[in-house]
């Protein structure tokens, strides 16, 4: 039942959303006053920030809890959130880069943020080789689950590196002087709508992601059955 909601309420909702907000970002949203059109992509930098942090959040929640449990669900689960979590945290990379250039004549400098932000990217590319390198069940998941523990540390300091260092990174949501950086209606709810876009397309890709996952899992406990092999340590949930 859940699965057949998700496969068929997912991908519109996600769909509509997204067309919204990319008519509310560009036709619908004022133009920000001193800073053009490309402060638009602000629309998109934003809740594509946010979503990495909560995607690689969620890579250390599920690995805390496939080291503590033993379940493959949750192995899947952090697998899936850190492959769609690198998409996010590239395009947020990409992004940055694409309102830098004509904000601050450089396609990068190595501010505090934008540096911890590439941090971050390294730790889970690093992530992904090392489950790309070893199978299901090996010892290899365990230390990887163990890596994206350790590299959701970099969160917290990514999130407060505008306010512990001098940075010319902008702080938008909530100003270094305190209250928010958006006043204007319009710009609010164009950024509200671009967040629930965002968040609905990272639900569905790690939905498809997770569902590959547990396919690919059952065909190979059923070519172990075929051939009598032993089942994978970890794969067994």
């Amino acid at each position: 039942m859940l699965r057949r909601t998700a496969d068929n309420v997912l991908p519109p909702l996600a769909g509509v959303t997204v067309a919204v907000a990319i008519y509310m970002v560009f036709l619908y949203a004022p133009t920000a006053r001193g800073e053009g059109d490309v402060q638009r992509i602000f629309y998109f930098h934003v809740p594509l920030a946010v979503l990495t942090f909560v995607a690689f959040g969620i890579v250390a929640v599920a690995s805390a809890m496939f080291l503590w449990r033993g379940s493959r669900g949750w192995d899947r689960l952090a697998h899936a959130s850190a492959e769609v979590g690198m998409v996010f945290c590239t395009l947020v990379l990409f992004t940055g880069m694409m309102w830098a250039r004509p904000r601050w004549n450089v396609w990068w400098t190595w501010d505090a943020r934008l540096t911890t932000t590439l941090i971050l990217w390294l730790i889970y590319a690093a992530y992904l080789m090392l489950r790309g390198s070893v199978g299901v069940g090996d010892q290899g998941a365990r230390y990887a689950a163990i890596l994206g523990i350790v590299g959701a540390l970099d969160i917290p300091i990514i999130n407060r590196s505008v306010y512990w260092w001098r940075t010319i990174h902008p702080a938008v949501l909530t100003m270094r002087e305190g209250g928010s950086g958006l006043i204007d209606p319009q710009m609010q709810a164009t950024l509200s709508v671009s967040f629930v876009a965002v968040a609905l397309l990272y639900v569905w890709l790690v939905w498809l992601r997770y569902e590959s996952m547990r396919l690919h899992d059952r065909v190979e406990a059923v070519r172990r059955r075929v051939l009598d092999i032993g089942p994978p340590a970890a794969a067994t949930h």
